[in-house]
């Protein structure tokens, strides 16, 4: 039986319209990128995860704003365990922000060490897998350009 996994996700856009994500390097397959989140602590909601998120991932402390969108997804994460998770997702516009990761965990220290500003043209033919997979969508569903 799989676990749940309740998560929060940021979409993170910045002026010029592009999408921060993360590049997740784990040794048991080939690497991809995700957008900054994670899983909810214990007795945490959605929106109080997507704010810590955004702050250790990222190093930017503020609201999250409403929950945009919703989905459940399967997958096996970095330490090997398979789950169901129940994944909320906290558009946040940005003029500007430089990514501070001092708040990153030793997992994340370890194999997310990479991250990037990407065009929302550059998704679909990106050579290695992003995640959510219909991320351009997801942008564009949640409010587009901002």
């Amino acid at each position: 039986m799989k676990a749940r996994r309740p998560a929060a996700r940021i979409l993170l856009v910045d002026g010029e319209n592009r999408v921060l994500l993360f590049r997740f390097t784990p040794a048991d397959r080939p690497p991809f990128w995700v957008t900054p989140g994670g899983a909810l602590d214990r007795g945490e909601t959605y929106e109080a995860a997507a704010r810590r998120e955004l702050l250790e991932e990222v190093g930017l402390d503020r609201d999250c704003g409403p929950q945009v969108a919703r989905r459940e997804v399967e997958f096996l994460t970095i330490e090997g365990v398979e789950v169901v998770a129940d994944e909320r997702y906290f558009r946040v516009d940005v003029d500007r922000c430089a990514v501070t990761t001092t708040g990153h965990t030793d997992l994340e220290r370890r194999v997310m060490l990479d991250w990037r500003w990407f065009e929302v043209d550059e998704l679909p033919g990106w050579p290695e897998p992003i995640y959510p997979v219909d991320l351009a969508a997801l942008l564009a569903a949640t409010g587009g350009p901002s």
